[in-house]
């Protein structure tokens, strides 16, 4: 009676679904419904037991296949005379475009070779964890019309595209993705303002004027009761005038007293600009290394000879890139460096990343901050994890990212009826008790 039981049943089941798939070592559940044209939904129906919580796919599992159902239509719906539609990207293979000088000619093309490596190592990662991803690459480099580009057989198919690099090529790229419905992605920093008036565009690069206005922003939120040292480093080439000036300004507004040095002041000179009752920040004009350097130097004979003082450093991005010989110093003085991205040297994902670079590769990335490589890790993972989750919906906001990013997080806000824009800034925070922390705005 039991074995007639399971016959019937098995017969009953054979009738009402196309197959019975019995589950392998790598498959997934994306994979599984996309060899059989379903959607995951559908695949989920046919197999409740999928939607109960802590369900995981093993090997040796049985699937009931259902018929592709006459609601859905895998490929695409389209009437006569109409553009055809496309199934929502997260429940079909997503379809990218690489549009950047591919080359091996100049300084740019060898940096968008390694971001593009860094992109696939991501797509290596993501296709291990069950996510179909289809890269389709064209070498566009500066002098490159590239609307002949996009004559080329499936660009009109993707999905999204990441490029350009040079401002000229931005808008024929641009009014081509509004055609064809396409997330547009520029990686990098481009000049115009494509990005107000495109639906399209996601630009991740921040102009200087919006990174000084959120450090200033962040000052204020940081040090409401500290007292100001701005310190002359005498650096003639130096453009930080524009953000010390721009604070200064802001302080005079709120009535709040600050002390201007110099680094060449005696040691008694420079002591006279610090408060013996209040917690100092120090707010140097200058980014670059020798003049940090001198600076640690006045500051520790500074605390040498008046230990009771209390310091704060506030300092600029390309101070990052002075971390591995500064570290103690940036500890020592409770540094603030304000960015857009941390690249942490020190980090286990950072290591084994330019350790697979590395291997894959045969040789080491690029000494540049942000790192190219993990930048395309990192926009990779960002972007196509955000399509396959929330599929056309997905507009890159914080509260919906699927990723923990290496060395960039993102955060795109809608730019009134235009495109997205990347709002991300962050303080990196390197605290006395020689810890660090990353503190998002």
């Amino acid at each position: 009676m039991f074995a007639l039981f399971i016959g019937t049943c098995a017969y009953s089941q054979i009738n009402k679904w196309q197959d019975l798939y019995k589950v392998k070592k790598k498959d997934t559940i994306f994979g599984i419904a996309k060899k059989y044209g379903l959607t995951i939904p559908d695949l989920m129906n046919a197999n409740p037991e999928m939607k109960e919580a802590g369900y995981e796919l093993k090997k040796g599992d049985t699937l009931f296949i259902p018929y592709i159902s006459k609601a859905v239509v895998p490929a695409s719906v389209s009437k006569k005379g109409q553009t055809p539609v496309k199934m929502d990207v997260k429940f079909r293979t997503v379809k990218v475009g690489i549009m950047l000088p591919l080359h091996n000619v100049d300084r740019d093309g060898k940096r968008m070779v390694e971001y593009y490596r860094g992109f696939l190592l991501a797509c290596e990662d993501m296709k291990a964890e069950g996510l179909s991803i289809d890269v389709h690459a064209w070498n566009v480099p500066i002098d490159a019309d590239i609307r002949q580009t996009l004559l080329q057989q499936g660009a009109k198919d993707c999905d999204v595209i990441f490029g350009p690099l040079y401002t000229p090529q931005v808008k024929a790229l641009g009014d081509f993705c509004k055609t064809y419905d396409i997330k547009m992605v520029i990686p990098f920093s481009i000049t115009g303002d494509e990005v107000g008036s495109n639906a399209h565009i996601y630009q991740v690069y921040q102009s200087a004027s919006n990174l000084n206005n959120d450090a200033i922003k962040a000052y204020f939120e940081r040090f409401p009761n500290h007292h100001p040292v701005f310190v002359d480093c005498n650096d003639t080439v130096s453009k930080k005038g524009v953000f010390t000036f721009g604070l200064r300004n802001q302080l005079e507004q709120k009535g709040i007293k600050y002390s201007i040095t110099n680094l060449k002041s005696s040691e008694q000179m420079f002591s006279k600009a610090f408060s013996r009752t209040q917690p100092n920040v120090v707010i140097l004009n200058s980014g670059r290394s020798p003049a940090l350097n001198v600076a640690f130097a006045k500051l520790s004979s500074l605390l040498i000879s008046y230990p009771q003082i209390k310091v704060s450093l506030f300092g600029y991005t390309e101070w990052l890139m002075f971390t591995k010989n500064n570290l103690d110093n940036f500890n020592k003085f409770d540094t603030y460096i304000p960015t857009t991205f941390y690249y942490n040297p020190l980090s286990p994902r950072v290591k084994q990343l330019e350790e697979r670079y590395r291997k894959a590769f045969h040789q080491d990335m690029q000494y540049a901050l942000p790192r190219f490589a993990i930048t395309g890790y990192d926009q990779a993972q960002f972007f196509l994890q955000g399509l396959h989750k929330y599929g056309k919906n997905f507009s890159g906001a914080r509260d919906l990212t699927v990723s923990t990013p290496v060395q960039t997080s993102y955060n795109f806000v809608k730019e009134g009826e235009g495109g997205y824009q990347n709002s991300n800034f962050e303080l990196i925070h390197y605290k006395t008790d020689n810890s660090i922390e990353s503190i998002t705005y």
